[in-house]
């Protein structure tokens, strides 16, 4: 394969390669440990084991941190924590495709206020009205439970909060500030998953699929995606992270056996559309930091 072609593959092969490693662990999560330990055990066994694979991987305390910069951090890692445990409760009830659509509204709607381009708020508009096809009202055939898609909605507003204090630490180290800031998020998590600590306790393998679950929902991704950012513009990284919906969708087919019905196809067709139409018109660079 001539050079000039991998070089241009490999950026790809790196983003999917991320939005695969999520994909699945997410699924596995729900698959394997949801009727065992629940989501919120399930969000602490992740976050609690991503941060000391990546408090390792990283040694955040070799960095010069000011206190102000902590601050900010924590916030950064409060707001991550209550993401995850709003995203895992919504999967617990709403398919996996459908969850990833309605939370891609919340970097959408950063991406248009930073933006500030008349264009950009037709990408909003169409995610919105994707998350209203899904909405649980009398004319439409979505079948969803309506603390789902709330869930859902808070965790898109979480991830929006998530990157919006992520802009204010962004010259930090990102390995170094996700590893830290995953500490905060488990601050979060932690209390509330150990209602489940008894079930966690009596099924030790539980332990090592929560280690399993951290690596491909966190770390690998989070890693393949520093590695893309690198070689790709932020718009053409953008454009690719808005096929997540769609991938979600079918690992979960093949995974978990769930199937969309007409109107949540065409409702993540809406939120796929929307990513890409926002990458490609909006201005200025909006990280949106898939953990």
């Amino acid at each position: 394969m001539p050079s000039s072609t991998a070089a241009r593959l490999i950026p790809f092969l790196l983003v999917l390669g991320s939005i695969l490693s999520l994909s699945v662990g997410s699924s596995l999560a729900k698959e394997l440990l949801f009727p065992l330990i629940g989501a919120t055990g399930t969000t602490a066994l992740r976050t609690g084991f991503s941060a000391i694979v990546l408090l390792l991987l990283w040694r955040p305390w070799r960095a010069s941190i000011t206190r102000r910069e902590y601050h900010f951090i924590a916030l950064y890692g409060l707001t991550l924590g209550m993401m995850n445990l709003c995203f895992y409760l919504a999967l617990d009830s709403i398919p996996f495709g459908l969850a990833v659509a309605i939370e891609f509204v919340g970097p959408l709607t950063v991406t248009v206020l930073y933006s500030r381009k008349i264009s950009d708020f037709i990408w909003i508009a169409l995610a919105v009205a994707g998350v209203l096809l899904l909405l649980p009202l009398r004319g439409n055939d979505s079948g969803l439970p309506l603390t789902g898609v709330l869930f859902a909605l808070a965790a898109a507003f979480c991830w929006a909060l998530y990157i919006v204090f992520g802009k204010t630490i962004s010259h930090l180290h990102s390995g170094q500030t996700v590893a830290v800031g995953l500490v905060f998020a488990s601050m979060v998590t932690l209390p509330v998953g150990m209602m489940d600590a008894g079930a966690i306790l009596a099924h030790p393998y539980l332990l090592a699929m929560g280690l399993l679950i951290a690596l491909l929902s966190s770390s690998l991704p989070m890693t393949l995606e520093m590695a893309a950012l690198k070689r790709l513009p932020h718009k053409a990284f953008g454009i690719m992270v808005s096929m997540e919906p769609a991938v979600a969708a079918l690992v979960a087919f093949f995974m978990l056996s769930e199937t969309l019905t007409p109107t949540q196809i065409i409702a993540v067709v809406f939120s796929i559309t929307a990513g890409m139409g926002s990458a490609m018109t909006a201005r200025g660079r909006v990280d949106t930091l898939v953990t």
